[in-house]
C-alpha cells in the first residue's frame, strides 16, 4: 500500500536515510512523505503498529524486480534426462551409454535409465536386473543412485544423481 491506500490510524515511520521516525498518525507521516517528495509505503502490514517507510515508490519496485531477477538466474534447473537400455544389449554399445549418462550428470542433471522389455524378454525380467547394476556400478564415481530400480510396466527403470 502507498500514499492514500494506508488507511491506519498510526504507523511507526521510518525516514528516507533509514532512521526511526517514531510512531505517529498516518496523516502527519503522508504530510513528511509530502515534503520529501517522495512516497509513504507500507512495509510491514502485521506489524503493531504497520511500518511505512518514506522512499521513493518507483526505484524501490524498480530494486525488488532487480533483486527477483538475480535470484532467478541463480537458480539451477535440474532436468531429468533419460537413457534406454535393452535386456540383450552388448558392451560397448552399454559403454556409450555410460559416457552418455556421465555427460548428463556432468552438466548436473538427474539421470533415467530405463530397461525396456519387448515380446518374450518379459519372461527373463529378474535375469536382466544386473544389466542396470552394472551400468550403476561404472557410474558410481560420478553418480549415486536416487531411486533403485523398479518394475513399471514393461520396463525396468533407476534414477541416478551426481554424487555430492
Amino acid at each position: 500500500m502507498i500514499n492514500g491506500q494506508i488507511r491506519d490510524k498510526e504507523v511507526r515511520v521510518i525516514g528516507e536515510d533509514g532512521e526511526q521516525l517514531g510512531v505517529m498518525s498516518s496523516r502527519d507521516a503522508m504530510k513528511l512523505a509530502a515534503e520529501a517528495e517522495l512516497d509513504l509505503v507500507k512495509i510491514a502490514p502485521k506489524a503493531q503498529p504497520p511500518v511505512c517507510k518514506i522512499i521513493d515508490y518507483g526505484k524501490y519496485k524498480y530494486e525488488l524486480a532487480r533483486k527477483e531477477k538475480e535470484a532467478k538466474k541463480k537458480q539451477k534447473t535440474v532436468e531429468l534426462k533419460e537413457v534406454r537400455l535393452s535386456p540383450n544389449i552388448d558392451t560397448n554399445d552399454l559403454n556409450t551409454k555410460v559416457n552418455n549418462a556421465k555427460k548428463f550428470i556432468g552438466k548436473g542433471n538427474k539421470v533415467k535409465v530405463t530397461l525396456r522389455f519387448r515380446g518374450r524378454e518379459m519372461a527373463h525380467v529378474q535375469q536382466s536386473r544386473h544389466i542396470l547394476d552394472d551400468f550403476a556400478k561404472l557410474l558410481e564415481d560420478v553418480a549415486t543412485i536416487e531411486k533403485p530400480a523398479k518394475m513399471e510396466g514393461r520396463s525396468m527403470s533407476m534414477v541416478l544423481t551426481e554424487r555430492r
